[in-house]
C-alpha cells in the first residue's frame, strides 16, 4: 500500500471528525514536528485494523459455509417432511373417493396413517426443530466466544505496543465483559431449558475460561498501574508523625478524592469494567455449582478494594516491625487509615459498584473488611507467634505472669480495635447482630481464632486463671460473706435474697469474662470460650459455698446457730447466683450459643444431636447443680430441726397416759411440750432473719409437714386411748403448735392435714362414730375427710373412749 505524503485536500472537503483530529494533533507550530511519529502510528494501526478486518472476513466466510451446509440439511429434511405430507394427502383423497365394497381396506390404511406414520412423522418434525435450534444456538455462541477472543487478543496486543492508547484498550475491554454477559444469559438459558446439550455448555464454558484467565489478570495490572499513578497509597509519614488517635491530626489528601478530568474518568471506567467482571464471576459460579455447594459462590471480596488495600497494607507493615513491644501503635494506625478514608467508599466508589450490579456489596463495609483482614493476617503471622513462644519460655521457668499479661494486653487491644472498627461500618446504617456470624468475622481482628481454636483455649485459660486469682482474696475474706447485697431484690416480688457480697463478687468477675467473649465473631467460638473461662467460675464458686456448707457441718452437725447461719448465708449466695445466671440466659446472646456446641469442648457431634427437644442453655448445667445443692442444704437444716424437736418431745408423745386425763389446771399446753416447740419457734425465727424468703418457706413447710407426720405417727396410730380430757389436752396442744407457725402463714393448719382431721375425727360425738362404723369409704368422704385412708380412720375412731 501506497503510504507517500500528499497534500491534503480543501478543509471543506474534510470530515469533521478529521478537521477535531488535525486541530489536537497539530494546534501549534511545534507540532509538525512530530508528524513523522505520528504517520508512523496510523501506518500501525491501519496495519492491525487490515488484519483484522482480514480475520473477520475469514471468519465470517467459514460461518456461512457451515450455515450453508446445515441449511442444504434441512432443505433435505424439510422435502422429505413435504413429500410425506403431500403423500398422506393424497392418501386422504382416495380414500374418500374409493367405492363400497373398498371400505374397510381404506379404513385400515386411515388408521395406520394415524396410528403409526403420523405419530412419526411428527417426532421427526420435533427432532428437526431441535437440530435447527442446536444448530443456530452453536452458531450464535460461536461468534460471541470469537468477539469475545478477539477483543482480549486485541486488548493484549495493544497493551504489549509501546505507544498504546489506554482508552481504546479500555473500551476494548469493557466490549469484552458486555460479550461476556451476552454469552452468560446464552448459557444461562440453556442450562434450564436445554440440560442435555451440557456438553456445548462446556464447550463454551472451556473457551471462556480461556479468555478470563487472560482477562482477568490483565484489568487487574492495569488497575494497579493506574492507582501507581494516582499517587496510591498515599504517604504514611504523615499520619505515623501526628496523633494517631485524634482527628487532629493533619489530614493526608486522598488520591481519590484529588483526582480530576481525564485521570479520574480513566480510574471510574477502569473500576467499573473489574466490578463488571466479578460480577460476571459471580454470575458464572452460580451457574456451574447450581444444586451443588452454591456457598462457594456467595459474595466474595471486592477486587477493586482489594487492590486499594493491599499497597497500603504492605507499607504499613514496614512500620508495624518497628512496633512489636508497642502494639497500641500498630492498631492506632490502622484505624486512623481505614477511618480516614472510608467516606470515599461511600461517596465515589459506591455508585459504581452498583452501576455494575454488584448486588449485597457495600464499599464502606468491604473497605473495613479488607484492612481488618490485613491486620488480623499480620497478628497472626507476626505478632501471636512470638507472644506464644515467650509464654512456653516461661513456661520452662515456671513465670508465666509476664507473657500472661503481655496476651491480654493483646486481647484488650483487638477487643477494643473491633469496638471502634465496628462503629464506622454501622455508621452508615449498617446494624449487625449476633446472628450473622459471616459479617461478624469479616470486621473483627479477633477472628484469628476462628482458625487456631488452640490459641482461643490457651486465652480462655489465661482469663480463668486471672480471674481466679483476682478472686481469691474476696473469696479468703469473711467480711464479704457476712456483708449483704444491697438492692439483690427478686423481680416478682419484695423478697430479699439476703446474698453476701462474695456472690457479686464472683457475678462481676464472671461479667468481665463474658463481655470479653461478646466480641467474638462466631457463636461457636462464644460458647467454647465460655465452657472454658466461665464454666469452670461457676464450678469455683460452688465449691466454695459447698465447702463452707461441710466445714459447718462437720463442727456441729448444724445444730450451732452459728453453723445454721453460716450455711443459710451460703444458700443465700447460691440462690442469687443462680438467679442471675437464669435472668442472663434469657437473653438472645446466651440463647445463640446454648443452640450451638458443635465447637465445644469435649461435646461430639453425636451428643449434640442427640434428642429432638428445645435446645438448652449455656449454663443449665450449672444452673442445674445450684438448684441441687439449694435443694440438699434446705433440706439438711429442715431434717435437723426435726431432729431435734423429735428429741424434746419424745417423752410427750411416749406419754400414752395423758391422753386418760384432763389438762392440768394453769396451764393451756402440756408441760412436756413446752420446751420442743421453744426449741421449734427460735430456729425458724433464726432462719427467718438469715435465709432468704424463698427457701425460708421451703424450711417452714418441710418442717411443718415433718411435724405433722410425728405427732401423727407417734400419737394418733400408737393405738393409745382417748378420752373427753384428752381430747381437750390434745386440741389445746395443737392449738399451740399452730400458734408457733401463725407467724408465717395465716391458716397454719392447712399445713398439718392429718393432726387436723385426726382432732376432727377425735371431737366427733357417738353417734357419728357408730355411723362410721358401717359407712366405709362413703363416710369418710361425706366427713370431708380427704387426707386420711379409710384404714387410718377406723383405727382413730376405735381409739375414743367416751365417758358415761
Amino acid at each position: 500500500m501506497d503510504y507517500s505524503v500528499q497534500t491534503l485536500p480543501p478543509a471543506s472537503d474534510l470530515s469533521s471528525s478529521v478537521l477535531s483530529f488535525l486541530d489536537e494533533k497539530f494546534g501549534t507550530k511545534e507540532n509538525l514536528n512530530d508528524a513523522p511519529r505520528l504517520v508512523s502510528e496510523l501506518h500501525t494501526q491501519c496495519s492491525d485494523l487490515d488484519r483484522t478486518l482480514t480475520d473477520i472476513n475469514r471468519r465470517l466466510g467459514a460461518s456461512l459455509v457451515t450455515y450453508a451446509a446445515f441449511s442444504d440439511r434441512f432443505d433435505r429434511f424439510f422435502n422429505d417432511i413435504n413429500a410425506k405430507l403431500i403423500a398422506l394427502g393424497s392418501s386422504t383423497r382416495s380414500h374418500g373417493s374409493i367405492s363400497d365394497g373398498r371400505a374397510g381396506e381404506g379404513n385400515e390404511r386411515a388408521d395406520q396413517i394415524l396410528g403409526e406414520e403420523l405419530p412419526a412423522l411428527a417426532k421427526e418434525v420435533a427432532r428437526v426443530e431441535t437440530v435447527r435450534m442446536y444448530a443456530e444456538t452453536a452458531l450464535k455462541l460461536d461468534n460471541l466466544v470469537g468477539d469475545i477472543e478477539d477483543a482480549v487478543s486485541s486488548t493484549m496486543n495493544k497493551n504489549l505496543r509501546k505507544h498504546s492508547m489506554t482508552q481504546n484498550s479500555e473500551e476494548t475491554r469493557l466490549l469484552a465483559i458486555k460479550t461476556l454477559k451476552l454469552t452468560e444469559d446464552v448459557l444461562t438459558f440453556v442450562t434450564k431449558t436445554r440440560p442435555k446439550w451440557a456438553r456445548l455448555v462446556s464447550s463454551v464454558d472451556h473457551r471462556v475460561d480461556r479468555a478470563l484467565a487472560i482477562l482477568r489478570p490483565q484489568a487487574i495490572a492495569d488497575h494497579r498501574a493506574l492507582l501507581a499513578s494516582l499517587g496510591w497509597p498515599p504517604p504514611l509519614s504523615t499520619s505515623i508523625s501526628s496523633n494517631l488517635d485524634t482527628r487532629k491530626s493533619t489530614e493526608v489528601p486522598n488520591p481519590l478524592f484529588t483526582m480530576q478530568g481525564d485521570l479520574k474518568h480513566k480510574y471510574c471506567e477502569n473500576f467499573l469494567s473489574l466490578c463488571s467482571l466479578q460480577e460476571l464471576q459471580r454470575r458464572r459460579k452460580s451457574r456451574q455449582l447450581e444444586g451443588y455447594y452454591k456457598e462457594v459462590a456467595l459474595p466474595q471480596p471486592l477486587w477493586a478494594i482489594e487492590e486499594l488495600v493491599n499497597p497500603i497494607s504492605l507499607a504499613s507493615q514496614r512500620h508495624f516491625s518497628k512496633w512489636i513491644d508497642k502494639l497500641e501503635f500498630i492498631f492506632a494506625l490502622v484505624y486512623k487509615i481505614t477511618r480516614d478514608y472510608v467516606d470515599s467508599m461511600d461517596e465515589l466508589l459506591q455508585p459504581l459498584v452498583d452501576e455494575a450490579m454488584l448486588s449485597g456489596y457495600s464499599c464502606r463495609e468491604e473497605w473495613v473488611s479488607a484492612m481488618v483482614i490485613s491486620l488480623s493476617t499480620y497478628l497472626a503471622k507476626e505478632i501471636f507467634p512470638v507472644y506464644l513462644g515467650q509464654l512456653d519460655e516461661e513456661t520452662v521457668t515456671n513465670s508465666r505472669s509476664q507473657a500472661r499479661t503481655s496476651l491480654l494486653h493483646l486481647v484488650d487491644l483487638m477487643i477494643s480495635f473491633d469496638k471502634r472498627v465496628r462503629s464506622l461500618v454501622e455508621h452508615s446504617g449498617i446494624l449487625l447482630s449476633y446472628e450473622e456470624d459471616g459479617n461478624l468475622q469479616k470486621i473483627s481482628c479477633l477472628s484469628v481464632f476462628c482458625d487456631r481454636p488452640d490459641w482461643l483455649d490457651l486465652w480462655a485459660e489465661i482469663e480463668l486463671s486471672d480471674a481466679l486469682d483476682k478472686i481469691k482474696p474476696e473469696m479468703d475474706d469473711e467480711k464479704i460473706w457476712r456483708m449483704k447485697i444491697q438492692g439483690a431484690v427478686l423481680v416478682s416480688g419484695p423478697e430479699d435474697f439476703k446474698s453476701p457480697a462474695v456472690s457479686s463478687a464472683f457475678l462481676k468477675h464472671l461479667s468481665s469474662v463474658i463481655e470479653r467473649c461478646r466480641s467474638l465473631p462466631s457463636s461457636s467460638l462464644r460458647s467454647r470460650f465460655l465452657k472454658l473461662a466461665g464454666t469452670p467460675m461457676i464450678q469455683k464458686f460452688l465449691d466454695c459455698v459447698l465447702l463452707r456448707c461441710q466445714e459447718a457441718e462437720g463442727l456441729t452437725a448444724l445444730t450451732d446457730d452459728d453453723a445454721m447461719i453460716k450455711v443459710a448465708k451460703s444458700i443465700n449466695a447460691a440462690h442469687y447466683f443462680k438467679f442471675i445466671l437464669k435472668e442472663w440466659s434469657e437473653d438472645v446472646f446466651f440463647l445463640e450459643m446454648g443452640s450451638d456446641k458443635g465447637d465445644q469442648p469435649g461435646i461430639s457431634v453425636s451428643e449434640n444431636n442427640e434428642g429432638e427437644g428445645p435446645a438448652s442453655g449455656i449454663f443449665d448445667e450449672e444452673i442445674g447443680k445450684l438448684e441441687r445443692f439449694i435443694a440438699e442444704w434446705v433440706e439438711k437444716i429442715s431434717v435437723v430441726i426435726l431432729r431435734g424437736f423429735d428429741a424434746r418431745c419424745r417423752d410427750y408423745i411416749k406419754n400414752r397416759r395423758q391422753w386418760q386425763e384432763k389438762g392440768e389446771e394453769a396451764w393451756t399446753v402440756s408441760k412436756s411440750i413446752v420446751g420442743a416447740l421453744d426449741y421449734l419457734q427460735g430456729k425458724v425465727s433464726v432462719l427467718e432473719k438469715d435465709l432468704n424468703g424463698i427457701d425460708f418457706v421451703g424450711v417452714w413447710r418441710s418442717l411443718a409437714a415433718g411435724v405433722d407426720r410425728l405427732v401423727f405417727n407417734g400419737i394418733l396410730m400408737s393405738n393409745v386411748k382417748f378420752y373427753d380430757g384428752g381430747v381437750e389436752r390434745f386440741d389445746s396442744d395443737l392449738q399451740v403448735l399452730f400458734g408457733v407457725f401463725g407467724a408465717w402463714c395465716l391458716r397454719p393448719e392447712g399445713f398439718f392435714p392429718k393432726v387436723t382431721e385426726g382432732l376432727k375425727l377425735l371431737k366427733m360425738g357417738k353417734k357419728q362414730l357408730q355411723e362410721s362404723l358401717v359407712g366405709g369409704e362413703k363416710w369418710v368422704k361425706d366427713n370431708g375427710i380427704r387426707h386420711l385412708s379409710v384404714t387410718e380412720t377406723q383405727k382413730i375412731l376405735r381409739s375414743r373412749v367416751f365417758q358415761n
